[in-house]
């Protein structure tokens, strides 16, 4: 019996401040791009953060064994983690943190899409065929329908920064489909994190290296955007996560998965001064919409017989 619970006000807050930190990351991590290279940020957050989960498992006293299958998962899990951390580390270099956060986060559609092809219990509905129809209409608006201002910086190169974005978020969606049909459904939510977050430092280092990005001026911001991404975004963020999917109804905390955009795009464009386009916006309004239908779709079935009943 699932005695997870709908959620309550502190669920809601929880998620809220959890959908401003991770809308904030993209953020941070352009703001410190002059003084560390976001793939470089990237690489060192995770091998920080490997080393105080492995720290937490032994505290509490879990094995880390890989006998019990999971490796083989875990590495193909740990290698689209480190990939999708290296076209973002990459995309944030030519495009916006605004257009970053809204392109990563077409994820769900993605998901939804793999998962539909390999599990016959996460079957599409109609309206999630209808949001995933809504999330790629608005892609398609903000490729083909741009129209950027002079001082936004060479078409072209954003252009390419939105690719990487995208393709990021099918690297994302690809490793949540990976650990729903493996072994890893059924293993820690440390463990799985663990696999990740020490595939991403091991192979983004050296890709770091070998792109020329491993320079580093410890300055201040530099430092902040470090300790900000290994111990609240990789560390402490997902741990409060995971917390929640094991108290709360997870089709119930997918509803405020579109919040994490809106709040990067406001804070990019707050901080940043990240120009946001009007076929931009339109775009991403009608992905998030998308985002919201898929992902809140047993949400918003519960609201819908709710409501029903009081007719």
């Amino acid at each position: 019996m699932d005695t997870r619970s709908a959620l309550d006000g502190q669920a809601v807050g929880i998620m809220l401040v959890l959908c401003l930190i991770w809308g904030l990351q993209q953020v941070v991590l352009k703001a410190a791009a002059h003084d560390i290279a976001p793939l470089m940020q990237i690489a060192l957050r995770s091998g920080v953060s490997a080393v105080l989960v492995g720290l937490l498992m032994l505290w509490r006293k879990e094995r880390i064994s890989f006998a019990d299958g999971t490796w083989r998962p875990g590495l193909l899990v740990g290698f689209l983690f480190a990939l999708e951390f290296l076209l973002i580390g990459e995309g944030l270099r030519h495009t916006s943190a605004s257009h970053m956060v809204v392109f990563l986060y077409t994820a769900p559609i993605f998901v939804a899409l793999g998962l539909h092809w390999k599990l016959p219990a996460e079957r599409l509905s109609v309206l999630q065929w209808i949001g995933i129809c809504l999330a790629f209409a608005g892609i398609v608006v903000t490729f083909f329908f741009r129209q950027l201002p002079a001082h936004a910086g060479a078409p072209l190169d954003m252009l390419w920064g939105d690719i990487l974005a995208l393709l990021a978020g099918i690297a994302w969606a690809a490793t949540t489909v990976a650990i729903r049909v493996s072994s890893l459904a059924r293993a820690s939510a440390k463990l799985t994190l663990l696999y990740q977050l020490v595939a991403a430092f091991v192979l983004l280092l050296p890709a770091a290296c070998l792109l020329d990005q491993a320079s580093i001026n410890w300055s201040p911001l530099a430092w902040g955007s470090l300790l900000f991404h290994s111990l609240v975004v990789s560390f402490a963020s997902y741990l409060v996560w995971f917390w929640l999917l094991r108290h709360y109804l997870a089709s119930r905390l997918g509803v405020f998965s579109f919040m994490t955009p809106l709040f990067g795009m406001a804070l990019g464009v707050w901080l940043l001064n990240e120009p946001l386009e009007p076929s931009f916006l339109a775009g991403a309004v009608l992905v998030l919409a998308g985002v919201v239908m898929v992902s809140g779709y047993g949400w918003l079935r519960y609201v819908v017989n709710r409501l029903k009943q009081r007719c």
